[in-house]
């Protein structure tokens, strides 16, 4: 495994950063909270991405992977910043967004804040406003108390070490919601969810459906699929998910 480069952002962060020469539109994968650019879908994607002679770009947010910084001290806003930061810097022209889980959040506020360069999205889980909708919501009175006394609550997780959520992460991501204001994706858009997901309930993808509107807006329920999504099936399905995008986008796949 090749150590990854490295991108110091306007903000001043330093993400750490792999990317594939290739073809445009290039594929840009958005990963998921507190996971990485080494994980299963990233490198499925970029060997597709390879084998297809198209551009690839995996990278870790700040206080995510091999990036700088604390995962505490960042939040929503900070990691559209890196992603809006590696779009700019490391790519050319429009791009295909490969959004998993709170991916699928930053990739739709990249795609409303700068449609120009995005192709194409196509969403895996995706997990839009999940700090204020399943965190915030979610809470009780004691754990909603907790973070007002100690900026901080834990919650379980299935993937390790419990989460901190802290309340700037909370308090921020309420600035950056994407299903309270319209959202217009004017490219074509594949939201993939499996039925088998705990941590993003089918009604999510359901509601980000009837709220985005665009020219080709397609939801498609995998039965069984968790929200790893990382199985054979489900792999292949992102492949011919970003191959119908690009097709559907004029560029060929």
């Amino acid at each position: 495994m090749s150590d990854p480069q490295h991108l110091e952002t306007p903000q001043g962060r330093r993400l750490a950063y792999h990317r594939t020469e290739g073809q445009g539109p290039g594929v840009v994968f958005l990963g998921g909270f507190m996971s990485d650019m080494e994980g299963t879908k990233a490198l499925w994607l970029e060997d597709w991405a390879r084998a297809a002679g198209r551009a690839f770009l995996r990278f870790d947010y700040s206080g995510h992977g091999q990036s700088a910084g604390a995962f505490t001290d960042h939040c929503i806003g900070d990691w559209a910043e890196d992603a809006a930061a590696a779009l700019d810097a490391l790519t050319e022209g429009p791009q295909v967004l490969v959004g998993s889980s709170m991916g699928g959040w930053l990739a739709l506020l990249t795609a409303r804040a700068a449609p120009e360069r995005v192709a194409g999205l196509v969403t895996v889980a995706a997990a839009p406003d999940f700090t204020e909708d399943a965190m915030w919501a979610g809470f009780d009175a004691a754990q909603r108390a907790a973070l007002e006394r100690e900026g901080v609550v834990h919650l379980p997780s299935d993937y390790g070490e419990p989460y901190p959520i802290t309340k700037r992460l909370i308090e921020d991501g309420r600035a950056h919601l994407v299903l309270r204001a319209p959202l217009h994706l004017p490219f074509p858009v594949r939201f993939l969810q499996g039925t088998a997901d705990t941590d993003v309930d089918r009604a999510v993808a359901l509601r980000l459906l009837d709220h985005a509107t665009g020219p080709d807006l397609r939801l498609t329920l995998v039965d069984g699929a968790d929200h790893r999504f990382s199985d054979p099936d489900c792999l292949s399905l992102i492949g011919e998910s970003v191959e119908a995008v690009l097709a559907r986008a004029g560029a060929g796949a």
